[in-house]
């Protein structure tokens, strides 16, 4: 099971920073826990807050998606703390941060280069006009468009949501009659607070290899790499995210390919101060950008990150949106794993089990995320319906991988079929 943090309080001194919205408990605490002691936080968010009390000053209920009430309240809170920054790691609510962060006139990038970060039709567009090499990409709005440019493309293509995140929306298609599907997957993803556009969907040429993602830091115009992922993924044909891998020792902290490609794409895109979760597929032809978040990443990937390297990817993104110049060097050369469990067919958890006995030497944590009466659908109905998760941590990256990987047996399902 995974332990829960205990709230150390930071400094009377420590440096104030508005967090606009918190999101799941299950999944975010770790990041308000971590931050919450170098930073003293003040909560803006559209919940009434419960779980976030020990970690914040203060909290403010509000519109997180309206930016004017975004304002007043910071202003009215800046009038009794010192405030340094805007912090936030929800994608939904990047732009309102970088919005308010300008508006305050504290340390963040230009807003229309966080937008050009979420909308990937805008990011392909940019980067391809500053000379970075992209897949061929077309933005599409009827399934008839989508075979037309798939066609064009050549297959296998990828389909995807224009404006989603984490994998939600994305479906290879092998051959045309596949491509109808593949829209209607892509164009009926959704998630809350994720704008939609006339084109919603992008066709894009399907890239071969590995693919990573890259947590890093942005200051005055410099991407530091803090945490290098080697993903999974699952579900054929679509592209679900099963697991994650950081080896503080990964050599591809120092491939001068993949670096300069992460300092191309941030400059084409004009995003000079923040934090980001860049996604890579290795091709044969070099490294190739999947997308860009300007955001932590999630999956747990800033805990992993910590676990392997000793240095928190959360504390520094949070001390960049103070205007603080972050600890980015490593304290360990670990590895760090986690695998996420999904159920073989669309069922109703009737109970999930953590075993406990047959952990492995390295396994961190084991968390059941599913409780009886849970519905665990499958894509293209739904995404990332995991019932637990496993995480290992040490020093043989074997080990780590082979304790990880036992997921399966760790945490059981019992799981009935669903009704409809």
């Amino acid at each position: 099971m995974a332990a829960t943090p205990v709230p150390h309080p930071p400094a009377p001194e420590a440096p104030v920073l508005l967090l606009i919205g918190s999101g799941d408990r299950r999944y975010r605490e770790y990041i308000v826990a971590a931050v919450s002691r170098h930073f003293r936080l003040w909560l803006l968010d559209a919940h009434e807050p419960s779980w976030q009390l020990p970690y914040v000053e203060g909290s403010s209920l509000l519109d997180t998606k309206d930016v004017d009430a975004l304002r007043a309240e910071a202003e009215r809170i800046m009038r009794r703390l010192p405030v340094a920054g805007v912090f936030t790691y929800d994608e939904s609510l990047v732009h309102a941060a970088a919005l308010l962060a300008e508006a305050l006139g504290l340390p963040g990038s230009a807003p229309d280069a966080v937008l050009a970060c979420r909308d990937k039709a805008t990011t392909r567009a940019r980067l391809t006009a500053a000379g970075v090499p992209q897949p061929a990409c077309t933005p599409v709005s009827t399934a008839a468009e989508a075979r037309a440019a798939a066609d064009a493309t050549g297959y296998p293509v990828v389909v995807k949501a224009r404006g989603l995140a984490g994998s939600l929306g994305v479906v290879r298609a092998d051959h045309g009659d596949a491509v109808e599907a593949a829209f209607a997957a892509a164009g009926s993803a959704d998630w809350p607070g994720v704008p939609r556009y006339e084109a919603d969907v992008l066709v894009e040429e399907y890239l071969t290899g590995p693919e990573i993602s890259v947590d890093a830091v942005v200051v005055d115009g410099v991407c530091t790499p803090l945490v290098v992922a080697r993903k999974q993924v699952g579900m054929d044909p679509y592209f679900e995210e099963t697991g994650h891998t950081v080896d503080a020792a990964d050599p591809l902290l120092r491939d001068a390919g993949l670096l300069e490609q992460l300092q191309h794409v941030h400059k084409a895109l004009g995003f000079e101060h923040g934090a980001t979760h860049t996604e890579f597929k290795l091709t044969p032809k070099g490294p190739r950008l999947v997308e860009i978040n300007a955001r932590l990443g999630g999956d747990f990937i800033p805990l992993i990150g910590m676990l392997a390297t000793g240095t928190d990817p959360a504390v520094a993104a949070a001390s960049v949106a103070a205007g603080l110049t972050p600890d980015t060097a490593p304290k360990t050369r670990k590895t760090a794993a986690i695998r996420f469990l999904y159920p073989e067919h669309d069922c109703e958890a009737v109970e999930v089990t953590v075993r406990s006995d047959l952990f492995g030497p390295t396994v961190h944590s084991a968390v059941a995320t599913a409780g009886p009466g849970t519905r665990l659908a499958l894509p293209p109905k739904a995404y990332m319906n995991r019932y637990g998760y496993v995480i290992a941590v040490g020093e043989e990256h074997a080990q780590v991988t082979a304790d990880a990987d036992a997921a399966p047996t760790l945490i059981e399902l019992r799981s009935r079929p669903l009704a409809d």
